[in-house]
């Protein structure tokens, strides 16, 4: 049994992984920006957690005392062409995906490294390895915490941390819905904006995402990155064969 903290675990992915994590019999700490949200969840643990706030990042990690895995799983997305997003709001959106992720390592990752192990997970997508028109600042975003990930392999993996990305394509969560779009009447991208459902592929649930999570934490020596789902499979397989010399976009889409 590991002790397991999961952020954004109020809802879609991040609740999936909490009732397949805790089923498995693993001791599950959620944690949310409102802790009431997680009431009916099997957790051990249930604590306030935003992860763009440093001292609520602080006091959580200390309050969930020795932690052996930490899957960072808040986020969110939008949807804008880059020629006219506002600045300020792909800076936000960084703050919550990439920076977040990272103020929760900082917090968790001393404690791991003078243990001489741990499990640090980060839930990706197709997008940190590929890009998709529109959805471009969350891919940015996206693309830093591959990065982030893979210094960490090095860094904290010789003091035997492990580090896992889970990059699952389209998921069956209310994100998109509720994702901010910057779209304005005239766009001159709005075919493109109405040309985005071809790129979905086939759709995953947020408990097939959780049961590779699950594996791969449960696994003694889980691979850097793990796809979920057969879209991502299949499309990342395509990514790391493509010539690196030209865009890489195996959609055909008309705009």
């Amino acid at each position: 049994m590991s002790s397991i903290l999961i952020t954004g675990a109020s809802q879609g992915i991040g609740r999936a992984m909490t009732l397949e994590l805790a089923k498995r019999g693993h001791r599950v700490i959620g944690t949310a920006r409102n802790p009431d949200s997680l009431a009916d969840l099997p957790t051990a643990q249930r604590l306030r957690l935003d992860v763009t706030d440093q001292s609520s990042v602080d006091a959580a990690i200390a309050a969930a005392g020795e932690i052996d895995v930490v899957i960072n799983n808040a986020g969110e997305t939008m949807r804008a062409p880059l020629e006219s997003v506002p600045v300020a709001e792909v800076a936000r959106l960084f703050d919550l995906n990439t920076l977040g992720a990272l103020r929760v390592v900082q917090a968790a990752l001393p404690g791991m490294r003078e243990r001489g192990s741990g499990h640090l997970v980060f839930l990706s997508s197709i997008q940190g390895r590929m890009v998709l028109p529109i959805i471009g600042p969350y891919g940015m975003s996206k693309w830093a915490v591959e990065a982030m990930a893979e210094v960490l392999a090095i860094e904290a993996g010789h003091f035997g941390v492990k580090v896992s990305l889970v990059q699952p394509g389209v998921v069956a969560t209310n994100g998109g819905a509720k994702a901010k779009v910057y779209r304005a009447d005239d766009d001159p991208y709005g075919p493109l904006f109405d040309e985005l459902v071809k790129t979905r592929g086939d759709v995953v649930t947020p408990e097939e995402v959780a049961t590779v999570v699950a594996d791969a934490i449960e696994q003694e020596n889980p691979p850097l990155r793990v796809p979920a789902g057969a879209t991502a499979t299949k499309v990342l397989a395509a990514r790391k064969t493509a010539p690196e010399d030209e865009v890489f976009f195996p959609y055909d889409i008309n705009w």
